[in-house]
């Protein structure tokens, strides 16, 4: 079992859950289905949770609901605890790579703060 963390900015602000909070209520539902999967399974599909290459350890939580495809990216920290960065909706096949450089930057930020 994963313990899966929000990161948060100076100002106390949690992006991922304020992402999660706007959605409409059945993709509210289904990504809250996968962050549960990703919590939960000892081995996660990778059509859910995957790595990304060329990134400074940034993994993937993929969730889709009908046409609308949606990402929260974050990093582990130690073994078994996965902080949430940033959300978005997915527009296009490859991730966008400001979000991936967001991600990045927010995960110095914490790794900074400890």
């Amino acid at each position: 079992m994963r313990e899966i963390i929000f990161y948060s900015n100076t100002s106390g602000q949690c992006p991922v859950k304020d992402f999660i909070r706007a959605l409409p209520a059945k993709e509210r539902e289904k990504l809250l289905w996968v962050l549960a999967l990703v919590r939960d399974l000892p081995m996660v599909p990778q059509e859910y949770f995957k790595k990304l290459q060329n990134t400074d350890g940034i993994w993937e939580i993929r969730a889709q609901h009908g046409n609308n495809a949606f990402r929260i990216l974050g990093f582990k920290d130690g073994g078994k605890r996965v902080v949430l960065t940033n959300a978005f909706s997915k527009k296009t096949q490859k991730t966008a790579s400001q979000e991936i450089a967001l991600a990045e930057q927010r995960k110095k930020e914490y790794q900074g703060g400890k």
